[in-house]
Order: C-alpha cells, then sequence, then structure tokens
C-alpha cells in the first residue's frame, strides 16, 4: 500500500521541528474544541516529507483514527487536476487556451450576457468576444454559482435547478447544457468570479478526448504518476478508510453530513469537486507541479506549460479582491491574490493576509482540504480534514503564518 511518510529530519531541509510542533499544537485545539474531527498535516521541503502528522478521528462515533492511507473528499483541490487533464490536450495540439468553447460545445453558440433586471425581467444581450478556454481556466468567464445569492444569474441558476451545480439526475454532458441556457454574469475575460466553470472544461475534455472523464484522468494523470487512491469513487475495498464528512453546527461544533455520492461511479462526473484522494496521491500531484510537470522519469507536461499554469493570468496588478466580481470575493485572503490555470497565485507577498513567497500556488476545497507550493522556498504543504463549516474557520492563514515561522534559511 503507497503511504505517505516522513523521509527527513527537519533540521536537515532548514525547518525548525519545534515551530512545526506549535504548529501540529495550534490545530490540535481545533480537535480538542470540537471544531475538526482530525487532521493530516505534512510539509515537504525539496520534495522530501520533513513533518508529517496524522491527529484526531476520520469517524468520531466509530472511534476511528486519522491514518496516513486515511481517503479524503478533496472538492475543489479536483480543479487543478483537471486543470493539468487539458493542459496535456494542449500540448498535443488538441485543444488551445483560445479556442472558443463553443467549438468543441455547440450549447455555448451565440451566448448572451445579463445586461440588466432580476427574474422574469432580467434583460441579456450578445456577448462582445466569444467565451475561451482559457476563460474557463481562469475562471473568468461569466459562469457562477447558484449559492452566491448576490446576483440576478446566481437566481436563474437556482431557478434551472442547479443550486448545487449539478442538474438533478443529469451527467456532466446535461448539466454543462443546463450552463449554456443561461447568460453569462459579465463579459468574458472582464472580471473574476469563481464559477462552475471547471466542469465546462471537463466535458470539454471528454468531447477532445473521446473518453469520460474519469477515465482520461485515471489513464493519463493518476496512473502515471503512480495514485494509487485516487478517483471519482470509493471501492469496497478503501471504503473502510473514507473519512466521515462533517458539517458546523450552530454552536460551533460538528455533526455528520452527506458527501458526495462515492460508492458507485457518479453519473456526474465534476471536474469541479468530484475527486477523492489521500495524502499520498496529494503529494505525488503536487510533486508533479513542483517539478515542473515530470517524477521519477515520467513526465506529463513541460516545465514551460507548468510554469504557464502557476502564474498569474489577471491583468495588472488586479488580484482576486480587486478583479473579483462579486461581494463574495471582497475579503482579505484574497489580496494579493491572483489567478493561474487551475490555481490561486501569489503576486504581491506584502499584500497577502499570511506569509507567502512569491509565485506560492495552490488551491483548496469546501471540506477544509488545502495545499500549496511555495516555489521560492521549496516547500510544499497539505492540510487535509473533513469539515464543511458554516463559518470560515480562519485556519489557513494560521497555517501559512506556521509553516513560514519554521523556516530557518
Amino acid at each position: 500500500m503507497a503511504l505517505l511518510r516522513q523521509e527527513v529530519d527537519p533540521s536537515e531541509v532548514g525547518l525548525d521541528a519545534k515551530a512545526l510542533d506549535r504548529l501540529d499544537q495550534h490545530v490540535a485545539h481545533y480537535v480538542d474544541e470540537g471544531r475538526l474531527p482530525g487532521f493530516l498535516v505534512a510539509v515537504s521541503r525539496g520534495g522530501r516529507v520533513a513533518h508529517l502528522t496524522a491527529h484526531g478521528r476520520r469517524d468520531v462515533a466509530a472511534g476511528l483514527p486519522v491514518e496516513a492511507d486515511t481517503l479524503y473528499r478533496i472538492y475543489s483541490m479536483t480543479k487543478p487536476v483537471t486543470s493539468v487533464a487539458a493542459l496535456i490536450l494542449i500540448e498535443e495540439g488538441r485543444l488551445r487556451l483560445d479556442d472558443p468553447v463553443a467549438d468543441h460545445l455547440p450549447a455555448f453558440a451565440d451566448q448572451r450576457v445579463y445586461e440588466g433586471g432580476s427574474g422574469a425581467g432580467v434583460t441579456t444581450r450578445p456577448v462582445e468576444q466569444p467565451l475561451l478556454v482559457k476563460h474557463l481556466m481562469t475562471h473568468t468567464s461569466g459562469l457562477t454559482f447558484a449559492f452566491y445569492h448576490c446576483h440576478p444569474v446566481d437566481a436563474l441558476y437556482r431557478e434551472a435547478g442547479l443550486e448545487s451545480a449539478v442538474l438533478p439526475g443529469s451527467d456532466l454532458a446535461r448539466t454543462v447544457d443546463a450552463y449554456a441556457r443561461l447568460p453569462l454574469q459579465f463579459e468574458p475575460g472582464t472580471q473574476w468570479n469563481y464559477s462552475v466553470s471547471t466542469n465546462v472544461l471537463g466535458r470539454i475534455i471528454e468531447v477532445v478526448s473521446g473518453q469520460p472523464l474519469d477515465e482520461f484522468i485515471a489513464e493519463r494523470i493518476f496512473r502515471p504518476l503512480g495514485m494509487p487512491d485516487a478517483g471519482f469513487q470509493v471501492t469496497d475495498e478503501q471504503a473502510g478508510r473514507l473519512a466521515e464528512l462533517y458539517g458546523g453546527t450552530g454552536d460551533g461544533g460538528i455533526e455528520p453530513i452527506l458527501g458526495l455520492p462515492l460508492f458507485g461511479r457518479p453519473r456526474f462526473l465534476s471536474g469541479s469537486g468530484g475527486m477523492v484522494a489521500t495524502a499520498y496521491d496529494i503529494h505525488r500531484f503536487s510533486e508533479l507541479l513542483r517539478r515542473r510537470g515530470e517524477l521519477d522519469g515520467v513526465r506529463l507536461l513541460a516545465p514551460e506549460t507548468v510554469d504557464l499554469m502557476t502564474r498569474n493570468h489577471l491583468p495588472g496588478d488586479a488580484d482576486l479582491r480587486t478583479f473579483g466580481s462579486r461581494p463574495a470575493h471582497d475579503e482579505p485572503g484574497n489580496d494579493g491574490v491572483g489567478f493561474g490555470l487551475g490555481v490561486s497565485v501569489v503576486i504581491d507577498p506584502d499584500r497577502t493576509q499570511a506569509p507567502s513567497g512569491l509565485g506560492t500556488y495552490g488551491w483548496s476545497g469546501v471540506a477544509t482540504t488545502t495545499f500549496w507550493v511555495d516555489p521560492a522556498h521549496d516547500v510544499t504543504v497539505q492540510f487535509l480534514t473533513q469539515v464543511r463549516p458554516r463559518r470560515s474557520l480562519k485556519l489557513y492563514p494560521d497555517l501559512k503564518r506556521l509553516v513560514h515561522e519554521a523556516l530557518t534559511d
């Protein structure tokens, strides 16, 4: 079985073991206070795991501990994987960043954009420029999420049955067609709005490759990289290792909630948030990016392609807060952070909420999972738990600060 293991003493790679212990103790308080069931945190430098801690329970009621092989729903951490899949097709010349989405998905022809009004009174006009593949990968597409509740187009998504981003009972193709029938919130490329864009990208991958999304990603990413547990479903063998999913309660505690329908192949293959993985799987994927497209003699992408993926694609000095189109993005955590092709990218460390090296990239999932790669310090971090909180735990800035404090050179 593939397990993530500590490979080197922290001091050998310029990390302070006492500072890393403080990190563990800080997060353990969340477990002690009943705000997290348990967690796994891993810190690597130069590709070698220098700190690995598993603490608490993967299933509180059953008393099952978090272990190195625990399986997690990584939700939106699926997006960087889907982006790598698209970049593989781009390198092969089967897809281009500047391709109009309608060239691959005809339902997006004659796209319209919101002009004014609300509800039945919404008015639209034709887009001035076509929606492109690069707009999907940078979340500048004009697509949205139903749960934002801050724009008339968000309400149109809810009226169309897209409250959870999937048309009930439908597959990826039918759901993406439902997105196409709705107006964009803004002209493509003019604002940043985190959205269902990566589901559309996943459908394009299916059309271009001629394979279902899960099969293409397994064949071209998971198997070549040696990510044995990553996928879009949980097998009988894996079932006992899957962490229970929890939601936040009104009093600040947690309680079990329903998660993704993972047992049996899902009808809806979400390139935005459908994956499960272990710490080992995530480490392998992070190492692919840190090593600029190659791992253990297997090259999936050219170095220049990974550089393109992990650099900022927002205009000028705009960050997610200033280029964001919705109040949901107007938060301190978006200061100094831009966006690449499927990952966030630190563009101004002086403005970030927590210490970060210039060019640090990564992404997070709604169940409080995250990873980041800091090229300036050659540090890679992942944090895994399974809680969808009612309110932000404000945990990520603390993690970044505590990891930064552990750097000794």
